[in-house]
């Protein structure tokens, strides 16, 4: 298992975007050498975890809970097959390309050594927006990706330092609930009914979907 890029981009103005200025770091290209990566802050606040990674909608993307974005190489290799087309690394936004990783299948919490120093926690899956459809161009992206179920992952920095292309990933931390980033996914997305699943990860979830989870099982039952 180990880092195929990482991935960084910059703000730049596109007609697709929802943000009210215009802008979006959705466009990210493997860079060289170490980057530095470290908790950016509460969000709307903070912003990536990736020194030099733009982020341009605080209130809807990184912050400490969605401080890295990593999506597996095998999915996108499977989308490539689809779509009749090749997605480089970071087409689909994210920080760190990965190889040999069950990403979507990674558990809530789960807890990753990347290179000597960094240490993540996987916290959730990545929701679809219409940015993410107008820069991959693709008709009723939103919908279709939605409906594949492998979201890639979020994941917060428990402990900061380097990374870079080539470095090894370990899983340090397995928790023994069975709620996946796949799971959370298609909680919050298709299948609202599997929110009471999701309390089993307790605090390691994301705050938002925590909460959802916690507001259904309340008004529907566990």
């Amino acid at each position: 298992m180990r880092l195929l890029s990482v991935n960084l981009g910059r703000a730049r103005a596109v007609p697709y975007t929802d943000n009210p200025e215009g802008v979006t770091g959705i466009d990210k290209h493997p860079v060289d050498g170490p980057v530095r990566v470290s908790a950016p802050g509460p969000k709307g606040v903070g912003g990536s975890g990736l020194a030099g990674d733009a982020v341009c909608k605080l209130e809807h993307h990184g912050g400490d809970d969605q401080a890295v974005y990593a999506m597996a190489r095998e999915d996108m290799d499977a989308w490539e097959r689809e779509l009749g087309r090749p997605l480089a690394h970071g087409a689909f936004g994210e920080n760190l390309t990965t190889e040999g990783l069950d990403v979507s299948g990674a558990r809530i919490g789960e807890r990753w050594r990347v290179g000597p120093a960094v240490l993540l926690e996987v916290t959730c899956g990545r929701i679809p927006c219409r940015t993410f459809q107008g820069h991959l161009g693709e008709k009723q992206w939103v919908r279709r990706f939605t409906q594949r179920g492998a979201p890639g992952a979020y994941l917060r920095v428990i402990e900061p330092g380097e990374i870079r292309a080539g470095d090894p990933v370990e899983i340090a931390h397995r928790p023994e609930h069975d709620v996946t980033v796949a799971l959370q996914f298609r909680a919050v997305t298709t299948e609202r009914t599997l929110l009471p699943r999701l309390l089993a990860a307790g605090d390691a979830l994301h705050p938002e979907s925590l909460r959802q989870a916690r507001e259904y099982a309340d008004n529907h039952g566990a």
